[in-house]
């Protein structure tokens, strides 16, 4: 599913003449990065039996020691710094906002990790990219790429797998062979999947 979001970016890239390559390189390792942090607070949950308020606190200290390390480095926390100070209401203003908003969404995915397991908690966040994605062809002027089709198969095709790989008993797919036997007698029959 992740993929298929980054295949969504690549497609925007091409299209739009003034993206930067680094965006593009930022954004798939933060969805490679969603990706994997719900299977890893998912086991510090069970590990430490911890509650969703202190996966809050320790995930959010983590990524603001990454980021400001990251902001030291390039050397953007004065210029930041600079312009909140410009502009308080509205850096600030927005930034309380955003914060509890972003905290609400983080007590919702958390409580989807504990109650469902990490599997579900990503289908969903991923899916809810994939609609914001959607939404935006319906709201906004944007040029189409067939690699749009592709990303978004991409994104169903990840959905399947989740589905599956939680129903196997289920869902008993046929195997190569059985198909191939099919094509070769020409039988009609019903596949075992057409039964549930």
């Amino acid at each position: 599913m992740s993929l298929g979001l980054i295949w969504f970016t690549l497609a925007d890239s091409k299209l739009a003449p003034n993206f930067n390559l680094t965006g593009v390189l930022l954004i798939s390792m933060a969805l490679c990065a969603d990706a994997a942090i719900g299977n890893v607070q998912e086991k510090a949950m069970k590990l430490h039996n911890g509650s969703n308020s202190e996966m809050v606190l320790y995930s959010y200290s983590i990524g603001f020691v990454y980021i400001l390390t990251g902001l030291l480095c390039v050397g953007g926390l004065g210029p930041a710094a600079a312009f909140c100070s410009e502009h308080p209401v509205k850096t600030y203003g927005y930034a309380f906002f955003f914060s509890l908003t972003g905290y609400f969404g983080i007590s919702f995915v958390l409580a989807l990790i504990k109650l469902f397991g990490a599997l579900v908690a990503v289908t969903v966040t991923t899916g809810r990219k994939a609609m914001t994605i959607v939404l935006s062809f319906m709201f906004f002027a944007k040029p189409f790429t067939f690699q749009y089709i592709w990303a978004g198969l991409l994104v169903l095709f990840g959905i399947f797998l989740n589905v599956y790989s939680k129903n196997k008993d289920k869902m008993k797919l046929p195997s190569m062979q059985d198909l191939r036997s099919r094509l070769l007698t020409g039988k009609k029959a019903r596949l075992p999947s057409q039964n549930v």
